[in-house]
């Protein structure tokens, strides 16, 4: 099973609230090292930090944090955007691909780039951040890229489970973060996101359901439509 301790650990995003919980908590359990990517990386005051320069959705800057840390053993997708409004149809030309290439995109070739390297390596794992919204189409572009990438982690987890990666993804609703900042609505703690997070990694677990939003939502992908849309019943009424 996958352990943090002495774990080389790569986390995206890093700079944001969800990244950082992850960064100090890959430490705060035994990590040796944590590169933390992003577009404009910081600077960390920890000498077992490595601050790296990734843009998920340039192919050339993946190569080069390839060329890095080639010695990553736990890899944590956890980059991503998200569209101003909640109509797909309304989305712009740029909102629509700014969220296929930093949610789908970005992720998908990451893993891939990093495969050959992870393969038969001592607790190799792959964590993959997807949304409660993977699961409930409400919040157009956004949702249909976490669905993508749920979709996506599923089979990078069969194709890589024979060269002993393991592959985890995670479904959230609203954590407590800027990006969140918008909401009224329940908010989980980051920190207690991430541990639920490496707790479900270091047990060998394959999906965590960090909070109740998202247990619903997964539960309502066995119900009918109507169930989970009520709108739809009041537009056939």
């Amino acid at each position: 099973m996958p352990s943090l301790t002495g774990a080389v650990v790569l986390v995206t995003g890093a700079n944001g609230g969800i990244g950082t919980n992850f960064v100090h908590e890959a430490l705060a359990r035994g990590a040796a090292k944590v590169y933390a990517t992003a577009r404009t990386p910081r600077n960390w005051d920890d000498e077992r930090i490595v601050p790296l320069v990734l843009d998920v959705t340039d192919a050339a800057s993946i190569a080069a944090v390839i060329a890095a840390a080639p010695d990553v053993t736990v890899l944590i997708n956890n980059a991503g955007t998200s569209a101003s409004t909640p109509g797909i149809l309304t989305h712009s030309d740029e909102e629509i691909r700014a969220n296929v290439e930093t949610n789908f995109l970005g992720p998908l070739f990451l893993a891939r780039a990093y495969a050959p390297l992870l393969a038969h390596r001592t607790g190799a794992a792959i964590i993959d951040i997807h949304s409660a919204l993977s699961w409930y189409a409400v919040a157009g572009i956004y949702s249909a890229t976490k669905a993508a990438l749920w979709s996506a982690t599923n089979s990078i987890r069969l194709e890589l489970a024979p060269a002993g990666v393991h592959v985890v993804g995670v479904h959230v609703g609203w954590v407590d973060t800027a990006m969140a900042a918008h909401t009224n609505d329940a908010k989980l703690d980051p920190a207690v996101l991430v541990a639920r997070v490496f707790d479900a990694t270091e047990a060998g677990e394959y999906e965590v359901l960090a909070d109740e939003a998202s247990v619903q939502a997964k539960a309502g992908l066995s119900a009918p439509l109507e169930a989970v849309y009520p709108q739809l019943v009041a537009v056939t009424s």
